[in-house]
């Protein structure tokens, strides 16, 4: 179990979780969905868990504009307004429900829709900045809860304290995760939900 801090560093990085579509990676000029597909592909093919992982697909897109998550296309074509939201929804789905994220984006949506100044852009910069502060802080977090886990588990046989430690060091990555996200849940239920 013993990681040491080169080998945090290297799972970590293994994830490539820094990378990102930047702002500037969005084309100013309206796209086509295979288009924004591919953009998708290109950009984001290292968030894969295997190669068969679909990071955008076009069932997905049109099923979040059924959802209203996501505003129609403008003659086919979708603007760098839709691009963000894309990303936005990929980051999302990965804990929040489709219904969750309609709660989330129906005002956003909306102004979007209707033309209305929602800086869509500076929001998404802001989210990658923290995201990306976020990212830094991981090795060392990781790094600490390992040493917890040690110092918690020196009573275990022997014999499986590697499996054991394994075990605890994802058991409370999922806890941590699952916390986090009752708390952004419980900001919908009270923010985006009642207050709508």
């Amino acid at each position: 179990m013993e990681f040491t801090e080169n080998e945090i560093v290297s799972l970590i990085q293994q994830l490539s979780l820094d990378k990102d579509i930047n702002l500037s990676d969005i084309p100013s000029l309206d796209l086509y969905m295979d288009q924004v597909i591919t953009l998708f592909d290109n950009k984001l093919a290292h968030l894969k868990r295997t190669e068969n992982d679909k990071i955008l697909t076009k069932t997905m897109i049109n099923n979040y504009t059924k959802a209203k998550i996501l505003m129609r296309p403008n003659k086919k074509k979708y603007t760098r307004e839709h691009i963000i939201l894309l990303i936005l929804i990929y980051n999302l789905k990965q804990s929040l429900s489709i219904n969750d994220i309609a709660s989330l984006f129906s005002v956003l949506i909306e102004n979007l829709d209707e033309k209305n100044d929602i800086e869509i852009d500076k929001i998404y910069e802001s989210f990658s900045k923290i995201k990306k502060i976020d990212t830094d802080n991981i090795s060392k977090e990781l790094k600490e809860k390992l040493e917890l886990i040690t110092e918690n588990t020196n009573t275990l046989n022997k014999e499986h304290i590697d499996l054991s430690q394994m075990l605890i060091t994802v058991l409370t990555l999922i806890n941590e995760a699952n916390t986090k996200k009752r708390i952004a849940e419980k900001i919908i239920d009270e923010y985006f939900i009642n207050n709508i």
